[in-house]
């Protein structure tokens, strides 16, 4: 059918049913390869209609990004959208990128602003803002029409954006100028997601909204991802629940409880798709998967 945006939108956005996607982050260590590609092979069974591949801060996982993205293209039929972002790269570097996922014809690239170095230290970066590189994509890609470009969303609101009548002026300037989707950050209260839907429509804003969910895990997850995902809150009834709780199994019994609500409650009320951020896990996930699959299957 060839490589082009028609076959690329009905893979990542299919038109019969919500999307599901998984998120991976690249391994640090040879075992963590030979783990990751072992619990990828038994995410098989969510029959997800793509899986994502993040960027470390400053580009600092660019190498490993890559091979995994590469690794899954040779080694599985799943469709694979890379992570990419401004932050320490050059023209030439993001060109040299681009021309290789054109070369393994990925059907998707995120388009983020990123993350500076995580130790403080200053590098060349071409562009500012995510807007810039989903245009350089776009004019890239030119007529091959793929891969598709997904841009973030943020239900809570941008942390560098406190004024949220600007923050959608900014995300319609990504879509004006090229993004075909938009996949938000994790939120734990739907109502976050449901009003930022709506923002987006009275701002114009019609490409497809696929919401992020996360499972809490553990203690240290509860603790932790209010500051890797910045903005990110808890409602006081989830913060009670884990407070209430002992063991890491508990916690992660709690946490899968919570998002399986989210998700049966976003099917409900017509979410175009769910983007589930893994951290390489497979237990919570697919017990997660599976609380909601039913209800999936009605959506087809």
């Amino acid at each position: 059918m060839g490589y082009t945006a028609a076959v690329a939108r009905e893979k990542i956005l299919p038109n019969d049913k919500p999307t599901i996607s998984l998120e991976f982050f690249p391994p640090k260590t040879p075992p963590g390869w030979d783990r990751l590609f072992r619990v990828i092979e038994r995410f098989r069974e969510i029959d997800p209609d793509f899986v994502s591949i993040t960027y470390g801060a400053g580009g600092s996982t660019r190498s490993q990004t890559h091979e995994v993205v590469r690794r899954i293209k040779a080694e599985t039929d799943l469709v694979t959208v890379p992570h990419l972002t401004c932050v320490c790269h050059s023209r030439p570097e993001l060109d040299s990128i681009i021309d290789d996922y054109f070369a393994l014809e990925v059907d998707g690239v995120m388009a983020l602003g990123g993350d500076p170095p995580a130790n403080g230290g200053s590098c060349e970066t071409a562009y500012e803002h995510a807007g810039e590189l989903v245009a350089h994509i776009r004019r890239k890609r030119g007529d091959r029409q793929a891969p598709l470009i997904g841009i973030a969303g943020f239900p809570e609101g941008h942390p560098a954006t406190p004024n949220r009548v600007m923050e959608l002026d900014y995300l319609k300037s990504k879509v004006d100028q090229g993004a075909d989707y938009i996949c938000t950050q994790l939120f734990f209260d739907n109502r976050d997601f449901y009003d930022f839907r709506e923002r987006c429509a009275i701002a114009g804003i019609s490409i497809p909204i696929i919401a992020g969910i996360m499972t809490i895990t553990s203690r240290s997850t509860f603790e932790r991802t209010p500051q890797l995902a910045l903005g990110a809150r808890y409602p006081a009834d989830l913060i009670r629940r884990i407070d209430a709780l002992e063991t890491d199994d508990e916690i992660e019994a709690a946490g899968v409880e919570w998002a399986a609500h989210q998700c049966r409650d976003l099917l409900k009320n017509g979410v175009q798709g769910l983007h589930l951020y893994t951290l390489n896990r497979l237990r919570p996930v697919r017990t997660l998967w599976r609380s909601f699959n039913e209800l999936l299957e009605v959506a087809r």
